[in-house]
């Protein structure tokens, strides 16, 4: 089995947003598991209800999406991202693992940062076929699922040791000790830096720093969601910042609230009445 390249963390006010929504993850099937990380389906059901937006600090991922009104590649977001929902729908989504989508096309990784691309732009021809195929599947995510992974296996790379390197650095972030370096990452995979930094930057599209930044970031929010920080001075020590100013800075730059800001909105949603929103 595959080792993970990303957590199931990443949902901001968890308690607040699953209140609103349902979340079911996937395993992909063994012979795209080595470039898939999972797909998920989002069923909501908010008649009656007014609209509810949810924010996500997503992972360094590409997204294959079928949403109400688009199907669409969506690139890694440079920070978080807020998707609305209203009345009733489903969205289903394929998770291709960092650096795992850049062996199915031939545009840069950095090309599809922050976009939302038409299958047609990637694919031609046959990305509209794919268009079509997962609207008519709209309802069924058995059907959808299939067709994709069908899709997917018809273009499956060839192996490639830098999206290997990738994969296994990035396996590591996610159980590494808060305060390992992108030095430290590359002298334990037996190269340099710079190589790491190319890799990288050829297949995810973002930086290994960026990366591990990232997967700190969503360490700290799970956190404070649950509770269970009182002291946000040695959590930044703990997740390897130099200093709280330092973290602060980082967290809201990247969450939009300072971290006590978060850990109020997060508290209230906790101790809302269920069926009622924070």
């Amino acid at each position: 089995m595959e080792r993970p390249t990303t957590s199931r963390r990443g949902i901001l006010e968890p308690e607040a947003g699953l209140r609103h929504f349902s979340l079911e993850r996937r395993r992909p099937s063994p012979d795209l598991a080595g470039h898939v990380e999972r797909h998920w389906i989002v069923r909501w059901d908010l008649r009656g209800s007014p609209p509810f937006e949810q924010e996500i600090l997503p992972h360094p991922c590409v997204n294959l999406v079928a949403e109400p009104g688009l199907i669409a590649v969506h690139g890694i977001p440079a920070a978080r991202s807020a998707h609305r929902l209203s009345g009733a729908g489903m969205a289903v989504g394929t998770k291709f693992r960092p650096g795992g989508f850049a062996g199915f096309v031939d545009v840069p990784a950095s090309a599809l940062t922050g976009r939302a691309v038409p299958l047609r732009e990637l694919f031609g021809a046959d990305g509209d076929a794919l268009e079509r195929t997962l609207a008519g599947c709209a309802g069924d995510p058995d059907a959808h699922i299939a067709a994709v992974e069908a899709f997917l296996r018809d273009r499956r790379p060839a192996p490639d040791p830098a999206f290997a390197l990738v994969r296994e650095v990035v396996a590591d972030m996610l159980v590494a000790p808060e305060r390992t370096t992108v030095a430290e990452l590359a002298a334990r995979h037996g190269v340099s830096p710079r190589t790491l930094q190319r890799r990288f930057a050829e297949l995810v599209g973002v930086s290994p720093k960026w990366v591990l930044q990232r997967y700190r970031l969503h360490v700290a929010a799970e956190r404070i969601a649950a509770g269970e920080v009182t002291d946000h001075a040695s959590l930044a020590l703990e997740l390897g910042y130099f200093d709280q100013a330092h973290f602060t800075r980082a967290f809201t730059a990247q969450i939009g609230r300072s971290p006590g800001a978060y850990a109020r909105a997060c508290a209230a949603a906790r101790e809302a009445p269920l069926g009622r929103a924070a």
